[in-house]
Formats: structure tokens, sequence, C-alpha cells
């Protein structure tokens, strides 16, 4: 089958097509599925750097989110045969190919009405912003949120179900996605890449600050999140590190930054706390079935161009998802 191989640990550069890699075989509790659409994460990238936490050693097929058709069951498996088409993401990665093979219980239907594509993000992007906001973050009714990168997939995601909940959106993007972001429903707009965030939103909140900050940026703009949380109450999640690695001490805690620092990694929350997924999971399907979350066609790349889907994601110059197609 097509597949695309990380070579090395250099970078998405280091991508390769290749076009006789070997069709997975559906083992006890799997599910084969012929690959419509592959998702494109930030994790990839960090993969492809050797940046991510016990990710796999190249040569290793990318990718860890697709959807597609089962075209075959593994053992003990049961609710799911083939023909159903499912979007899913698997740790031992294998999603920008033809054919990957996805644990049974990571395997979600396709909504129907919605075409494959449309549904990536369902597992990993959106499932992330809901459990920053809710179960992590504890938004509420007239509190105020800043959301940082808005116009990406996970970002744009948070903005709708926050204004659901009740909350006033401030949200972070490069000033070419700002009307973008607006028309999410973001009630007011920042530039990402001003160096002066925290002062911003301090002034439009009055020297409060926000109560919750969704933080995915990491480097320099972790500090500004950190500054923008209301003292003693404000909370921050951080679920990405797009911007690099950034620093805090305890010291920083007791005589800086006097707010509560949540860490969220949708795979960990999985295994850790599976009821707490298992209720963010009825949740977003609620938003959905109110129609608060609608499919958006994803940016669609063909597999042959997947390093440059990862080139341009890291350069932040897209919105919303990407998408590979085999």
């Amino acid at each position: 089958m097509r597949a695309l191989q990380q070579t090395s640990l250099n970078g998405p550069q280091d991508l390769r097509l290749v076009t006789d890699a070997p069709v997975p075989v559906a083992g006890p509790g799997e599910v084969l599925v012929r690959v419509t659409a592959a998702g494109v994460n930030f994790g990839d990238i960090l993969q492809s750097r050797g940046a991510f936490p016990g990710g796999p050693r190249p040569p290793y097929v990318a990718g860890f989110e697709a959807a597609g058709e089962i075209v075959a069951v593994g053992e003990h498996v049961t609710g799911l045969r083939p023909g159903v088409h499912v979007v899913g993401a698997g740790i031992g990665g294998g999603a920008f190919a033809e054919y990957m093979v996805l644990p049974a219980v990571a395997a979600v239907p396709v909504p129907e009405g919605w075409a494959d594509e449309q549904a990536l993000g369902l597992v990993v992007a959106w499932p992330t912003a809901l459990a920053a906001l809710r179960p992590l973050g504890r938004i509420a009714a007239g509190e105020t949120v800043l959301i940082h990168a808005a116009a990406g997939g996970t970002g744009r995601a948070a903005v709708r179900m926050a204004k659901h909940y009740g909350a006033t959106v401030l949200a972070a993007a490069s000033a070419g996605k700002h009307e973008t972001v607006r028309a999410l429903g973001a009630d007011h707009v920042l530039d990402s890449r001003s160096p002066a965030i925290a002062d911003e939103v301090r002034e439009l909140t009055g020297g409060a600050g926000v109560d919750l900050v969704l933080e995915s940026a990491g480097g320099a703009t972790f500090e500004a999140g950190l500054a923008s949380a209301k003292r003693v109450t404000g909370r921050v999640v951080v679920y990405g590190t797009a911007g690099g690695d950034a620093a805090i001490s305890n010291w920083d805690l007791v005589y800086r930054h006097q707010i509560h620092l949540i860490g969220l990694n949708i795979g960990m929350l999985i295994q850790a706390a599976p009821h707490v997924f298992g209720e963010v999971m009825g949740e977003l399907f609620a938003l959905i079935g109110a129609g608060v979350l609608t499919p958006e066609p994803p940016t669609v790349y063909d597999l042959a161009d997947g390093a440059r889907a990862l080139t341009d994601m890291a350069s932040r110059s897209t919105v919303g998802k990407l998408a590979l197609v085999p």
C-alpha cells in the first residue's frame, strides 16, 4: 500500500512516500480501516522531531488520526462490522496510509450525514477543547475565557462551545485570521503575535483578568496566559506546546501567578480517567445533536504532499483542520 514513512527525527521534511508498505492486520480488539482521510495534528510534527514522549522511532508510518471504512475486524470486537465508517486515533500511528489498524474502543462511527473527512477532529481536537473547557476548566456562564490558537481545529471548536456555555470569549489568532475567528462568535479578537496580550486582556476585563485560559501555544505565549488569568481563582489549561517549551517554578506560582495550572493530554485522559472521557464524548455528541458543533470541510492535501501539510501547520499559516487523502 501507499504510505508516508518518517525516515529520521529531523522533522517533516524527511517524510517519504512509499508504495510497498505492508497492509496491517487487525488483531484481537482491533479493526482494519481503509483510510479515506487522515487528520494532521501538531503531535505529528513533534513525533517527526523526536519531541513526543514515547513516540515511535524511525522508520515508521506516520499519523495517528484517520477516518474511513472498516474492512475487517479482529477477534473479540463487538458493535462494529465491515462497511461501517469510523473515525479514530491510535497511539501506534499508521494513519498516513491507505489502511490503518485502530483499537475498536477508539473507533467512533462517523455521524450520519457527515463525510469521513468532516469527522476528523471528533476524537482528538474536539474532545480536547471540551475537556479543557468543562471538566478541567470548569467554565460557567458569565465567565470569561482566553483561547489561544483560536483559528486552529481545537481553538475553533473551543470558541463555539465556550459561547454556547455562556462565556465571554477573548480569542487570540494571527492578524490574517481575525475575521475567521470573529465569525465563530468571539467577542474580542487579539493578535496572537503581540507581546502585549496580557495587558490587552487586563484592559478588556477591567484589570481583573480572565477566569480561564486555554493554552496551546507555549513559549512566550505561555507566560502571557499565566499573566492573563485572575489571581487565586483563574485557571490555565495547557494542552499544547506549538511555540516551544516554557518554564515555571514554585516561586512563580506563589509570588507571581497565583493560579490553577492544569495539564491536559487527551490520550492520557482516555487511559487514566476513562469515565471522564466517556462523559466528555457524551456531551460532545449532545452538542453535535443540538447543532452547536457542525461539520466543517478540512483543507485537503494529497498523501504525497504530507510533508508540506505538516510544514504549513508548523508555520501557523493554516486555518482549521488539515487532512491527507490517500
